[in-house]
């Protein structure tokens, strides 16, 4: 039996290591996933061919799911940018080498007959947790996605801040300190200190440190061990209740609440919703990154905002390219 939903969207996944097609479903407030597809990007010869390919398993899985050509409303692409989503233009993203100026809107509506729209990832996700996850039920909201990178989606007054070329809320690259570890092409970004490579680094800096003055870490006993260090690894170091390890999560946190109060003052969202990292080691995070909202913020932005983690989880993929394409239908 067929879920009892009201129209159908395909979401485009695009990453730089899998791709994704999904056939999903809107009903009332809930989405329905109803079959997904993956392929790994590397398989594709180039950025047109991986687009046809997506479009071809569209094409197999509305046969598949025996609905009407006209059930389907669209495609939502979502995508890691740099990108254009006016022009639905992916250019260069940095784990996507090769994907210059790719007009994939313009492909994928051209292959499969349904409007396309594309979105970049972290805007895509605001949408999701917005529309279906920790977000919901607010008008002011923003989004961070605390993972590899840190990205950010803007909700504002009911509807998605992309700014005049797309690139609003590029916060990742706000420098936070003269120095400090690196992300976003700048040293001391707030991409620097709350990612999983910023984690990793601004845990190795310590760690050579502490070989330096004789002082060896417990997870990090010689210099040869430096490469194998990771936020995972220094997670479970401070689950363990190693102080060195807390005190790299203590400082990533302070800086986390240094940003956050910037985007409370500037923005007065009513929830900041943070996935990945924070989601999985909130309780390593919170206790400097409320000191720090306390200390930077207006108290009456501060008390008017709920920092709190992605609901969606590992799904969220799923939900956001869908969450792209149910946009463009509205």
């Amino acid at each position: 039996m067929r879920p009892p939903v009201k129209n159908y969207d395909f979401g485009f996944d695009i990453g730089g290591t899998k791709c994704a097609v999904i056939l999903g479903g809107i009903g009332g407030d809930a989405p329905a996933i109803l079959a997904k597809r993956r392929f790994a990007t590397a398989d594709c010869p180039s950025p047109r061919a991986c687009l046809e390919k997506m479009c071809a398993l569209a094409g197999e899985l509305r046969l598949e799911s025996g609905l009407p050509a006209d059930a389907f409303r669209g495609v939502g692409i979502s995508c890691g940018g740099p990108l254009n989503p006016v022009r639905g233009i992916i250019q260069s993203p940095p784990n996507l080498p090769g994907w210059d100026d790719v007009p994939a809107a313009e492909i994928v509506s051209s292959l499969t007959g349904l409007p396309a729209r594309l979105q970049n990832d972290a805007n895509a996700c605001a949408l999701a947790e917005w529309r279906f996850g920790a977000g919901r039920g607010t008008r002011d909201m923003v989004f961070l996605t605390f993972g590899t990178g840190m990205g950010a989606g803007i909700i504002a007054n009911g509807a998605l801040v992309s700014g005049c070329s797309g690139m609003a809320g590029e916060c990742g690259h706000i420098r936070l300190a003269p120095d400090g570890p690196e992300g976003y092409g700048k040293h001391g970004s707030f991409e620097g200190f709350c990612s999983g490579g910023g984690i990793a680094r601004l845990a190795r800096a310590r760690a050579e440190a502490a070989l330096r003055s004789g002082r060896p870490f417990a997870w990090c006993k010689s210099a040869g061990q430096l490469k194998d260090i990771t936020a995972k690894s220094v997670a479970e170091a401070a689950d363990s209740g190693d102080s060195d390890a807390k005190a790299v999560f203590e400082e990533s946190g302070a800086r986390l609440g240094q940003a956050l109060a910037l985007l409370v003052d500037i923005l007065n969202p009513e929830r900041i919703v943070i996935g990945s990292i924070f989601a999985r080691a909130e309780h390593l995070l919170r206790p400097a990154m409320e000191r720090a909202i306390a200390a930077e913020a207006l108290p009456q932005t501060a008390s008017a905002c709920k920092v709190v983690p992605a609901a969606l989880g590992e799904a969220v993929g799923d939900f956001a390219s869908l969450a792209v394409a149910e946009e463009n239908g509205r």
